[in-house]
């Protein structure tokens, strides 16, 4: 009997590729580690892909017309990034730490999926940067001649750069799949939080009825939601 099922298995096999679509046959043939190092190296090229197109597309913006203060931006928004992107470094730098305990289990498809987000919110955000065009700032401002952006997401969400961001955070947090990973998106939220709602006074204060209509036809982050 033994012997009869040996001879079965390559037979059931054979048909399963043989059934499996050509990308089928592929993902198939590379081994699960090989697979990791991919993820792995798509996740680098997401967040490598976004910074440098922060670095490039910074150029030539706007004078600021009104800005917070330094010490403001450090405190509330360069602290928290730095603090959420070390959370998701590697889990060497929190071992015996609860932090380091697994909220989803340590599977394949959980990091697929985990890419798959971080990928599209990227391209949400640079799509939204370059929307918003020379009127951009990485920090609470007011440009010199700003103007009201209402095309491309900003259409349907009034601040769909932090969306794409939260977005690719959260892919990072489920391919690191530890307890830190959530932590570093809810840090990252809170952050956002508190720099949209100046950003909306700000550009309420400037653009008055226009703004108010524009935000009665909008979200803030997510578009019918929130």
């Amino acid at each position: 009997m033994v012997v009869e099922l040996a001879r079965r298995v390559p037979v059931v096999e054979s048909e399963h590729r043989k059934g499996a679509g050509p990308v089928g046959r592929m993902v198939m043939a590379i081994p699960g580690e090989s697979l990791l190092d991919l993820i792995s190296l798509g996740f680098k090229m997401v967040w490598a892909t976004v910074g440098l197109f922060w670095l490039w597309s910074a150029r030539g913006v706007k004078r600021s017309s009104r800005t917070e203060s330094l010490l403001l931006q450090l405190v509330v928004y360069w602290a928290p990034l730095l603090m959420a992107f070390l959370l998701l470094g590697p889990s060497d730098w929190f071992q015996g730490s609860f932090l380091n305990e697994r909220f989803i289990p340590k599977a394949l498809w959980t990091k697929g999926v985990g890419l798959a987000l971080a990928a599209a919110g990227a391209m949400l955000a640079c799509w939204s940067r370059h929307i918003l065009g020379r009127n951009w700032s990485s920090v609470v401002q007011l440009k010199q001649d700003h103007e009201l952006i209402e095309s491309g997401p900003y259409r349907y969400i009034r601040h769909p750069i932090y969306t794409g961001l939260l977005l690719a955070f959260l892919g990072t947090a489920l391919k690191v799949g530890d307890w830190r990973g959530l932590l570093a998106v809810a840090i990252v939220l809170a952050s956002f939080r508190r720099k949209l709602g100046v950003e909306e006074r700000w550009l309420s204060e400037e653009f008055g009825a226009a703004y108010a209509a524009y935000r009665r036809r909008t979200k803030a982050l997510v578009p019918g939601v929130i």
